[in-house]
């Protein structure tokens, strides 16, 4: 059976809120979890879950510049074995890929690392994206990449370029901190000169990784087992379909079985492929619509149709409502 609470929260964190002036028997109660919560060993939360913690987060913080006060306190001990191995890894290239490996272990997002002769840069993307992660949250991760390569170092590393679709306030706080300008972009994703992601890490530490991998492994062996099928569909589905290549047989040639295997699979769950297409699109459609200006004929493409019309009389059947009627909708309610 799937993981339905796939987003870990080590305790460390408690510290870490404490480090930064955020009382988090506040924030749990602003979420409504369990007031043991930061008290547990490996806590386990759903996305929504995690989400109205980041949010009680950044509603006790009350400040725009949050996330770098959480960075000042940031210190090894702080997080779970992935971020740990990512530290004893012999430079910021080594210890990215490593966080892209493992971070599905912790959390329901992909990494991508691109190395260049001139430069690495690391982007993310959450796999489910019908609901919108707090700013803080998102800046966090932005300001945590780049405090890692620091704290690692000993070196104020600052990167070539800082992209957020969330722009931050106190602007000129966060270009002092980064050493350059937020700017807009599609996913979150920071950029390091080639120089400074192959800096050495003083925290390099060969042996402590070695006893991290295996089970870090294991760990990852064991959650690929006990995904279902739908949720494998379904997030390759959200890799397939802004490329408009979301066939099944696409999609079982991405996880390695014929397209009469993953046809029996998804029946043994009473699914249908076209079922799960169906319920990727409709969720995508709905964050689009609701987080985003772009237009119908623009969503219909990221999901896959060729034609917008198609797109509208899909929605229409999910819903029973147009596209542009929704997102009014949607846009009184918020």
């Amino acid at each position: 059976m799937a993981n339905d609470k796939p987003y870990i929260v080590p305790s460390g964190w408690r510290l870490l809120l404490q480090d930064a002036g955020i009382d988090s028997a506040n924030v749990l109660r602003r979420a409504s979890l369990p007031e043991d919560l930061l008290s547990r060993d490996r806590a386990c939360l759903s996305r929504d879950e995690y989400f109205r913690l980041w949010q009680g987060i950044e509603d006790e913080g009350s400040d725009p510049a949050l996330p770098l006060r959480i960075a000042a306190g940031m210190s090894v001990e702080a997080f779970d074995p992935p971020v740990f191995a990512a530290f004893c890894s012999p430079n910021l290239n080594i210890a990215l890929a490593r966080l892209a490996k493992y971070k599905r272990l912790t959390c329901g997002k992909v990494l991508t690392v691109e190395v260049t002769d001139n430069a690495t840069t690391i982007g993310a993307e959450w796999l489910d994206k019908s609901a919108q992660p707090p700013a803080t949250l998102v800046l966090t991760e932005l300001v945590f990449v780049v405090q890692l390569g620091r704290i690692a170092t000993r070196e104020r590393i600052c990167p070539l370029e800082v992209r957020s679709p969330i722009l931050p306030g106190k602007a000129n706080d966060f270009t002092e901190f980064f050493g350059v300008s937020v700017r807009r972009g599609d996913v979150p994703q920071v950029r390091f000169s080639s120089a400074d992601a192959s800096r050495p890490f003083l925290t390099a530490n060969e042996s402590m990784w070695t006893f991290f991998e295996k089970e870090l492994n294991k760990r990852l062996a064991d959650l690929t087992e006990s995904a279902t099928t739908r949720d494998k569909v379904h997030a390759v589905l959200l890799e397939l379909l802004p490329a408009g290549g979301a066939s099944m047989d696409a999609v079982a040639k991405k996880l390695g079985v014929s397209s009469r295997t993953l046809h029996r699979r998804l029946k043994e769950e009473h699914l249908t492929f076209q079922k799960v297409l169906d319920d990727t699109r409709e969720a995508l459609a709905m964050h689009y619509l609701k987080s985003s200006p772009i237009s119908g004929a623009e969503i219909s493409f990221l999901l896959g149709y060729e034609d917008p019309n198609s797109f509208v009389r899909a929605f229409s059947g999910w819903t029973g409502t147009t596209p542009e009627r929704a997102r009014r909708e949607m846009a009184l309610v918020h």
